[in-house]
C-alpha cells in the first residue's frame, strides 16, 4: 500500500524524481568539503615528498582525487544542487589546521607526520567512495546520474583506496619500527 509522504518531507524536483532536495544538497555539500581536504591533502603529500618513492606512487592518485572533485561539482550541477562555499572554506581551513598537530619534533618533520598525513588522507577518499555507493544506488531511480560514471568513479575510489593503505603501512612500518638494543 503506498502512503503518501508526510507533509514537506519530500520536495519534488523538475525532473520528477521524490527526493529531499535539501537534505541531498548537505549530503553533497558536506562530501565536498571533504573532497576538498583530501585534494588539499594529496597535493600537499606529493610536495613534501618530491622526488620520493611515495611521490611517485601519490603523485596519478592526487591527480585523480582533484578530477574526482571536479566530478562531484559536475554531480551537483546535474542535480540541481548549490555548492555551499562556506562547507569548501571550512574543508580546505580543516586541512590547514590538520598540519598544526604536534608530531613529536619542534623544528623539522616528523615521518609520523607522513603516516598521519596518509590516514587523514584514506579516510577521505573512504569518504568519497561512500558518496559515490550513494549515488550509484540513487543512480537507478534518477536518470540525470550516469550509472557508468558513476560506477568507474567508486572503481576508482578503490584502486585509490588500496594504493593509498598500500603507502600507509610502508610509512607507518619505517617510522614506528623499533630498533633492538
Amino acid at each position: 500500500m503506498n502512503t503518501p509522504p508526510r507533509s514537506g518531507a519530500l520536495r519534488h524536483h523538475p525532473a520528477g524524481h521524490g527526493r529531499d532536495v535539501k537534505l541531498l544538497g548537505i549530503y553533497l555539500n558536506d562530501h565536498l568539503a571533504v573532497d576538498t581536504l583530501g585534494a588539499e591533502r594529496a597535493a600537499r603529500l606529493v610536495r613534501t615528498s618530491r622526488g620520493s618513492a611515495l611521490a611517485r606512487a601519490l603523485g596519478p592518485v592526487a591527480a585523480e582525487i582533484a578530477q574526482d572533485r571536479t566530478a562531484l561539482l559536475a554531480v551537483m550541477r546535474d542535480l540541481g544542487v548549490p555548492v555551499r562555499h562556506y562547507k569548501v572554506c571550512a574543508g580546505w581551513a580543516g586541512e590547514k589546521m590538520g598540519r598544526l598537530k604536534p608530531n613529536g619534533r619542534l623544528v623539522r618533520p616528523s615521518p609520523l607526520g607522513t603516516v598521519l598525513d596518509l590516514e587523514a588522507l584514506r579516510l577521505a577518499v573512504e569518504g568519497k567512495a561512500a558518496v559515490w555507493q550513494t549515488l550509484h544506488r540513487l543512480s537507478a531511480t534518477d536518470e540525470r546520474l550516469d550509472r557508468a560514471r558513476i560506477e568507474a568513479l567508486l572503481q576508482r575510489a578503490r584502486r585509490q583506496q588500496d594504493t593509498i593503505e598500500e603507502w600507509r603501512l610502508r610509512q607507518a612500518e619505517e617510522a614506528l619500527a623499533t630498533t633492538s638494543a
